[in-house]
């Protein structure tokens, strides 16, 4: 699973799990463009104490023209792109509550960042990866799609939303070698997390955990090597799949 030398941008890569990413590549050899609507000078930071390579970049991934820009910025910086980690979502500064009670800003900036978002980013950084010869798209799903998750509808169509993308985007692009596939995992223990349950995440951590074959909280480093090997070539012929990282609660 080599990824020495190859370029890869994580988006929401400030914090959390697109921080880990960072990190968990750049150890790997990866050469990485974090990419956050927020600071990402922690991440740097971690990335060169590993004498990993790094540079940030500003990205609201509801903006198409901000997504453009960070894909030049890469060329420029790095002279291709061969991975695009979308991670950047909405999560914790959405409000949950029953499906009639979500306010109807909160559903639109879910869809805009959650699902929007993914689109824009993939449409600036897949001419790059065309002339690249190809690439490896990987969009974070969530457990909340694959599971029905109950109170927080507009994070759960989202992420349903970014399945249906990957499927139909992979099919469209496997001939020129550009792969796509989404992860699926269960509650990550993050800062995000905290701020979506609130006072009830111990609560909701320990139910969701309850159902898992393997009986523990995700940390955001159970999922770097999934994303290492989608980012290798050892997966040249894997595209289109939404692969569960849940302890084994979704068995696809």
């Amino acid at each position: 699973m080599d990824i020495r030398e190859k370029v890869v941008v994580v988006t929401g890569a400030a914090r959390g799990i697109g921080r880990e990413l960072a990190c968990g590549l750049a150890s790997a050899g990866a050469r990485i463009v974090a990419a956050d609507i927020n600071d990402c000078s922690t991440t740097l930071d971690l990335v060169k104490t590993e004498d990993g390579q790094a540079i940030g970049a500003t990205l609201d991934v509801s903006n198409a023209d901000s997504a453009r820009a960070v894909a030049a910025l890469t060329v420029e910086a790095f002279g291709r792109i061969d991975a695009l980690i979308n991670n950047a979502a909405l999560y914790g500064a959405l409000r949950g509550g029953r499906f009639d009670a979500i306010a109807e800003a909160d559903w639109d900036a879910a869809m805009a960042v959650n699902v929007k978002g993914v689109w824009n980013c993939c449409k600036a950084i897949v001419p790059a990866m065309r002339q690249a010869g190809g690439g490896s798209i990987i969009n974070l799903a969530s457990l909340a799609a694959t599971y029905g998750m109950p109170f927080g509808l507009h994070y759960t169509t989202s992420k349903a939303a970014v399945i249906g993308l990957t499927r139909g985007l992979a099919r469209e692009l496997g001939r020129e070698r550009i792969r796509v596939n989404a992860l699926a995992p269960s509650a990550v223990l993050t800062d995000g997390t905290r701020e979506f349950f609130g006072d009830k995440v111990e609560r909701a951590l320990e139910v969701i955990k309850t159902g898992q074959s393997i009986q523990r909280t995700l940390s955001p480093s159970d999922l770097v090597g999934a994303v290492i090997w989608l980012v290798s070539d050892a997966s040249c012929f894997v595209t289109g799949q939404t692969i569960a990282i849940d302890g084994g609660t979704v068995m696809l």
